[in-house]
């Protein structure tokens, strides 16, 4: 195929690309590529809601100090308020363009979520990620200037670097190769601005509540171009995902604390309530506190969950503001009006990513991170409940109107994916068996709570796995498995390094060896090597 010529390249179709492309679309021809289709990212995963000062009790100084409060003092403060205050126009465009909000009495219904002072949580019922993505699906497709391009996998980022050219000049970001997995070919995308709204890297580990895409593929393409990576050793864990065999990474929304449900031991050590010795908060403390908790008193107990108990809820109120959890947990044989609901904490979101500033720019010059994928300042050391989708929304505009405003570049001529001297792959099983065993490992030596000797045994096994990957790479034609495995992996020793840099225990970083936290936080920045 020849190279495909755009103003723009986005890649990934979740809430953050989509948003972008369509700020985009009156002044750009925009190519959105997405490794799967275009709605089996988080985004449409995303059940609790955005959140936005709309009440009149409510205030941006309050929203912000929450936010700093959750962040461990690790938030940008700069940062936080530009998101918070562009929260309700956010809101407004989304309204505009369709989506449909969960009201009350002719107002938006406001929830409340752990580390929350007050109902700012604005929600579709327990859905709104899927009624966001279904509204912007379709109004990318029927948008004549965006072109959307399914299957189509990121092999890596073209950079001026990578091709020897303007060696004394910083280097540009030129475009993309991407792996078309119908056609098995590899295509060249050539744009002179590209967009990284990948999401996170959740897949690193055993147990996560994130889709199967969730590989850290654009943090892991973003440092091999050059780009500097922040705070990786900051993995959220949610505290509350579905413990059944058959709940594959089913989440229990953040709102069913909020709306009064308690954690309880199981019956068999005694079924007592637990929050409130943790932390005074009780069950409406931050994610990273009630992680931490589950995760201690499912050691002393030796128990395998513990049970999230919203029954004492009317069936009518749980069918209005839970419909979608509900039927779920019916399917699974669980009546959450009658019973408990078992959980344990399960990876969730990646707090780290590309180091970007205010308009979702990058160290790479024309490279652009945004959502998940990039490092704001905004999270700080764990994420505050439902600022994410909210993160992706106001960082889509801000790049975009950069890319708008920015000066146009010329086209360059890119070199075609050259796979003349590779061959298909014999050994399917050696990917497998690497991608079981990173995961099993990272969960193992780099979750909730870590050691210096843990994170040893880590890095070791990752350099292995990178010799063997790095082989299958030169040697193998690609496919989306080798792809993402590299990615995993490097995503993987990038949350390693930082890991190992962070002396001190502070937000979703705990460490038995640092338990105490520093006076001064700093974040954790890595640099490539170039």
């Amino acid at each position: 195929m020849a190279t495909q010529h755009f103003d723009v390249l986005i890649i990934g179709s979740g809430l953050a690309g989509l948003s972008a492309a369509l700020r985009l679309a009156p002044t750009h021809r925009v190519a959105v590529i997405t490794k799967r289709g275009a709605t089996d990212g988080a985004s449409g995963w995303a059940q609790g809601g955005i959140a936005a000062v709309l009440g009149q009790d409510d205030s941006f100084a309050n929203h912000v100090d929450d936010t700093l409060v959750a962040g461990a003092g690790l938030c940008d403060e700069a940062a936080t308020r530009f998101v918070v205050e562009r929260a309700p126009s956010a809101i407004a465009w989304l309204r505009e363009l369709g989506v449909h909000f969960s009201e009350h009495d002719g107002d938006l219904h406001l929830t409340r979520e752990g580390g929350h002072s007050h109902r700012r949580i604005v929600h579709a019922a327990d859905a709104t990620g899927a009624a966001v993505q279904t509204v912007m699906v379709e109004q990318v497709r029927n948008t004549p200037n965006i072109s959307l391009f399914e299957q189509h996998m990121l092999v890596d980022l073209i950079t001026t670097h990578k091709l020897g050219l303007e060696t004394d000049q910083p280097s540009r970001c030129l475009g993309a190769y991407a792996l078309d997995e119908v056609r098995d070919e590899v295509d060249v995308f050539e744009a002179p601005a590209v967009m990284l709204a990948t999401g996170g890297a959740g897949k690193v580990y055993l147990y996560t509540t994130n889709p199967d895409t969730a590989t850290g593929d654009g943090i892991a393409a973003a440092w091999r171009a050059g780009a500097r990576v922040a705070n990786m050793e900051f993995i959220q864990f949610h505290p509350t995902c579905l413990f059944h065999p058959h709940a594959k990474s089913f989440l229990i929304s953040e709102a069913v604390r909020g709306e009064g449900g308690q954690l309880r031991l199981p019956q068999s050590v005694g079924g007592a309530r637990f929050m409130p010795e943790h932390d005074a908060r009780a069950e409406l403390a931050p994610r990273d506190v009630v992680a931490r908790a589950i995760d201690f008193e499912m050691k002393r107990h030796g128990v395998d969950c513990v049970y999230l108990d919203i029954s004492h809820q009317s069936p009518a109120f749980l069918q209005e503001h839970f419909p979608t959890i509900k039927a779920r947990c019916l399917e699974l044989g669980i009546d959450i009006s009658q019973q408990a609901i078992p959980v344990v904490p399960a990876a969730h979101y990646t707090c780290g990513g590309v180091v970007a500033d205010l308009h979702g720019r990058t160290d790479v010059a024309g490279l652009y991170a945004i959502g998940e994928t990039s490092y704001s300042g905004l999270h700080g050391a764990n994420r505050l409940a439902s600022n994410s989708l909210l993160e992706c929304m106001v960082y889509a505009n801000a790049a975009a109107q950069d890319i708008q405003h920015a000066p146009k570049h010329t086209h360059h001529a890119l070199p075609a994916w050259d796979d003349s001297r590779v061959v298909d792959a014999d050994e399917a099983v050696v990917i497998s068996h690497n991608w079981h065993e990173l995961r099993q490992f990272m969960w193992d030596y780099v979750g909730i709570v870590r050691t210096n000797k843990r994170l040893e045994r880590a890095a070791h096994r990752i350099a292995l796995l990178q010799g063997e990957i790095d082989e299958f790479y030169a040697k193998f034609h690609v496919t989306r498995d080798l792809l993402e495995l590299r990615n995993l992996v490097q995503t993987a020793d990038l949350i390693v390094q930082c890991a190992q840099q962070r002396l001190e225990s502070r937000g979703l970083h705990y460490s038995r060896d640092y338990p105490d936290q520093l006076a001064q936080a700093l974040p954790t920045i890595l640099t490539p090597q170039t």
